[in-house]
């Protein structure tokens, strides 16, 4: 049964309220105050609160940030109900992530319908989430452990090789660097997994979301250079980068930053040939700081595009691609999470350009 949290210090309005909703098939539970309807929330954790925001000791808005910081109650809907109707209240109510906004006197139905929309959409929400978790389970079932094992198994095979005989020099160096290559990638691969699960949960927790975003970057033409020509330079195709770079200073931390254009780059050389061009380019304007990267090879449908999601890798029965396909999903989310984007336009097997958007600090 769907259980609703009622916080009115107006006691006979508090009953009134229950009374109607309880007549309608809810569970009900009231709380005469604010410091008691937290108690309540997060002890019982109903599936949608209304609160009164005009409250002693703790009004309505301190009750709703005070949720916000718990996990199991962050996403609760939230609709406030108050005496004014003025545009300020409705204003700081919004602002602060309340769902609706009821001003007294309301009629019944006016509160059933509010009520109805929210836990309609928080319905929405939660199967949208569940269906979304279900296809990364999905994929990293299909594709995780394959992503473990290649690396795993160059390794063994190389040690293998170096007992077989351990007096070649040659040889063993060459092992050596074998050995090494491997270890990286599973390296990267671990820091990648682990990267993109803390920004999933940072997207949905305010507290985790600020320690990503309280950071600036400046020398940016310098970053995206020294950054675009090591990876240049692994691929061997250092002829083939092309850099017009502007600098600006954003709202992101330097270590995020390299992330994303270590990404971005690092997918516009593994998936054009060799000889053609990636040409980096990076705008300033009141828009943000635009970096947009450009290289000619196999392309994405705008289906594929739509798709993006992590550990999605396309036409892998005809293509080799390492990685678990991660690195465009955590460039997207660490822009996400400081409010800049990316897009991406693509004509399959011609040219593809990955815009990322940075706010400007």
């Amino acid at each position: 049964m769907t259980t609703i949290l009622v916080i009115e210090d107006d006691w006979i309005l508090q009953e009134s309220i229950q009374s109607l909703l309880e007549g309608e098939g809810f569970d009900t539970l009231g709380a005469k105050d604010g410091r008691m309807g937290i108690d309540l929330a997060v002890d019982r954790v109903p599936d949608l609160i209304l609160c009164d925001i005009q409250m002693p000791d703790v009004d309505g808005y301190e009750v709703l940030t005070t949720l916000q910081k718990h996990e199991a109650t962050a996403t609760i809907p939230f609709i406030f109900l108050t005496a004014k109707d003025n545009k300020d209240d409705l204003r700081q109510g919004m602002s602060l992530g309340a769902d609706d906004y009821l001003t007294k006197p309301f009629d019944p139905d006016e509160l059933l319908n509010a009520i109805a929309s929210r836990l309609e959409k928080r319905s929405l929400y939660q199967s949208k989430t569940q269906k979304q978790l279900d296809e990364l389970r999905n994929h990293i079932v299909q594709f995780l452990p394959h992503e473990f094992r290649t690396p795993l198994t160059g390794i063994l095979t190389s040690v293998e090789l170096l007992r077989l005989d351990p007096s070649d020099q040659e040889s063993v160096l060459e092992t050596a660097n074998n050995i090494q290559g491997f270890a990286e990638r599973l390296y990267r691969l671990v820091r990648n997994y682990l990267l993109y699960v803390k920004l999933e949960t940072a997207l949905h927790d305010p507290q985790q979301r600020e320690s990503f975003t309280s950071s600036h970057t400046n020398n940016l033409n310098f970053l995206i250079k020294d950054t675009a020509t090591h990876i240049a330079k692994q691929a061997q195709r250092e002829t083939d980068l092309y850099l017009d770079l502007q600098t600006a200073t954003v709202a992101m931390a330097e270590t995020n930053f390299l992330k994303v254009i270590e990404e971005l780059t690092d997918n516009a050389f593994k998936f054009s040939n060799r000889g053609t061009p990636v040409q980096i380019k990076s705008v300033a304007d009141e828009g943000g700081f635009t970096v947009a990267i450009a290289n000619q090879g196999r392309g994405m449908t705008p289906e594929q595009i739509e798709q993006i999601g992590a550990y999605m890798q396309f036409e892998r029965d005809m293509y080799e691609q390492q990685g678990a396909g991660l690195g465009l999903v955590i460039a997207k989310r660490l822009l996400e999470l400081h409010d800049g984007t990316l897009t991406i336009e693509s004509t399959p097997e011609q040219t593809t350009t990955v815009a990322a958007v940075f706010p400007v600090a």
